[in-house]
């Protein structure tokens, strides 16, 4: 079955292995999402919210593992709020689920939620919807009721997260080209037969074409950083240096599966980056956003560019816009 019949897409997946993976604890994360400007955001909409709604009904739209909701929770504490949360990867709603039991969790395309209308005093989105692209938009006002607030945090096109993922995509795609892994493999596998009394020129021929992608690997370092891409290519190189240097005292089945696992995580981290890169929004396309909220009938409170107050580089797109 392809993507296009299940309605899923290749990004799709890569965000699903992420969630799965961080059920697990081994996924990477794209950093800013807990930036204390981006809490501050959401702790003063909810103050507000909370001041003049009684008993909010909140749905998180594209809600990962549930950062909107957390914030939500901690400002609702003492108020009987209903949360629901919608998020097109099972496994991000599972974990979000498995962290708060009363949160009602669907699993759906933005595109299509299947919800009734105008049912949700505030319909939030953080760094999510504009996956889903802007026909993504008339979904999410839909869900909006009277008297409600729609709440979004977007990609910024030049903003400080988009930089980064790039930054990251680029540096993981030359990691991929050095065959770094898959030469780690073959080095791993003469090794522990050599190990075991095998042929020992085949293991130091193994190894004598690993040493390029060291270097290449050295040179990515030095050319992006080494936090780049969460620092997961610095504990690449670090831990099969480290295993290299013991090889006898490690497993072979243990390391050539991390291995293995390690290539799908970075691939489809690769992905992810990409997919971030692809969905942060320009100027212009914010401001058409902007213009389709207004012709819904809501009045926008705010749109522009959250700031990064220590740097002065957008963080992220802010838009509050409440339906009269």
């Amino acid at each position: 079955m392809s993507d296009s019949d299940t309605g899923r897409t290749p990004a799709a997946d890569n965000w699903d292995t992420y969630w799965h993976g961080a059920e697990k604890k081994e996924a990477f994360t794209g950093g800013g999402a807990g930036h204390p400007a981006i809490h501050a955001f959401w702790d003063e909409l909810f103050a507000r919210a909370g001041s003049r709604i009684d008993s909010p009904r909140m749905i998180d739209i594209a809600s990962g593992n549930g950062a909107v909701i957390e914030r939500a929770k901690h400002a609702f504490a003492s108020t009987p709020a209903e949360y629901t949360c919608v998020d097109i990867s099972a496994s991000a709603v599972n974990m979000l689920r498995q962290r708060y039991p009363d949160v009602t969790g669907i699993v759906a395309d933005a595109r299509s939620i299947p919800l009734e209308s105008e049912n949700y005093d505030i319909v939030a989105s953080q760094f999510g919807i504009e996956y889903a692209g802007l026909d993504a938009v008339p979904e999410m006002l839909r869900l909006v009721a009277g008297g409600g607030t729609l709440a979004l945090l977007l990609h910024h096109r030049d903003g400080g997260i988009y930089r980064q993922s790039f930054a990251s995509f680029e540096a993981l795609q030359k990691l991929q080209q050095s065959r770094f892994i898959d030469l780690s493999i073959a080095t791993f596998e003469t090794g522990f037969s050599a190990c075991r009394g095998g042929d020992r020129e085949t293991y130091e021929a193994a190894a004598k074409q690993l040493v390029p992608a060291i270097q290449a690997v050295e040179a990515i370092m030095a050319q992006y950083g080494p936090n780049v891409a969460d620092g997961t290519i610095r504990a690449l190189y670090r831990d099969v240096g480290a295993i290299h240097g013991r090889l006898p005292k490690y497993d072979p089945a243990e390391v050539l599966d991390w291995l293995n696992r390690m290539q799908d995580e970075i691939l489809a981290y690769s992905g992810r980056m990409s997919s971030m890169c692809n969905a942060a929004i320009t100027e212009t396309a914010f401001l058409q956003l902007c213009g389709r909220i207004r012709d819904d009938g809501f009045d926008i409170e705010r749109s522009d560019a959250l700031i990064l107050p220590e740097r002065g580089v957008p963080l992220a797109w802010a838009v509050i816009a409440n339906r009269s």
